[in-house]
This record gives structure tokens, C-alpha cells and sequence, in this order.
């Protein structure tokens, strides 16, 4: 696969208040610190992605997904965000997701799940190390 076959996002944000930042994706906005907090945007990117993706193996595989219910929890020291002098990162400690789905008909869901887990974007980056670059410009 080449680099055509990428498909690009990039997204912009402007400081609202200390803990509000307007989003611009380009097709949508939103407010990041309105409703929710940025670690809580990001553990629901994570049940979003699964919803999606799981959708969309269902669909190849002909399972008729009746509903599919999510839950992910994590840990979270938030010692070094506020500047103290602490061993620990910054970061989740690892995540535990539970899903629960129901289908019509005698589905393959360990073979579903493998799936979903291998084509899920948004967790392959939670998993794998996916580079940064922070800089000032």
C-alpha cells in the first residue's frame, strides 16, 4: 500500500478557556471541556471506533448486529498534568473494554471480536506507538 492510498485528517483548535477548546475538523466543530473532558473524549473515541468498526466486520462477515453495548475504564494519575514531581506518565495506564452484542442467528463473535481488534484505527494507535511531534509555529 502507498502513500496514496492514505487518507489525510488534519484538525484545528483555538484556546476558548482554560479548559474549553473549540475543534475544527474541517466538517464539523465542537467544544472539547463543554460537556466532557479531553480524557473522556478520548475513551469514547475509543467505544466509537469499536461501534464503527465492529459494524463494518459485522457486515462482511453477514452478522445482523441487534445491539451492541460498550464500556471502557482506565486509570489515570493526574500528578504529573498538574506539574508535581511524580515517576509516573502522564497518560491512561492501560484500558479495559468490555462489549456486549447480541445477534440474530448463530454468529462467529471470537472470530468477529479477532477482527474488529485487528482493523480498529483508533485502538491500533492505543496499542502501537504511533510517533508525535509537538512544535511551536
Amino acid at each position: 500500500m502507498g502513500d496514496s492510498d492514505l487518507t489525510h485528517y488534519e484538525v484545528s483548535a483555538s484556546r476558548l478557556s482554560p479548559k474549553r477548546t473549540q475543534v475544527d475538523t474541517g466538517d464539523a466543530e465542537f467544544v472539547v471541556g463543554k460537556d466532557v473532558n479531553p480524557v473522556e473524549y478520548f475513551l469514547g473515541s475509543v467505544l466509537a471506533c469499536l461501534n464503527s468498526t465492529g459494524t463494518m466486520v459485522a457486515r462482511d462477515m453477514d452478522i445482523d448486529i441487534e445491539s451492541l453495548e460498550a464500556t471502557v475504564e482506565g486509570d489515570i494519575n493526574y500528578a504529573t498534568y498538574r506539574g508535581e514531581d511524580v515517576d509516573e506518565r502522564a497518560g491512561l495506564q492501560g484500558l479495559d473494554v468490555r462489549l456486549s452484542v447480541e445477534t440474530e442467528g448463530d454468529a462467529d463473535l471470537d472470530a468477529w471480536l479477532a477482527s474488529v481488534k485487528d482493523r480498529c484505527p483508533v485502538t491500533d494507535n492505543v496499542e502501537n506507538e504511533t510517533g508525535l511531534d509537538v512544535t511551536l509555529g
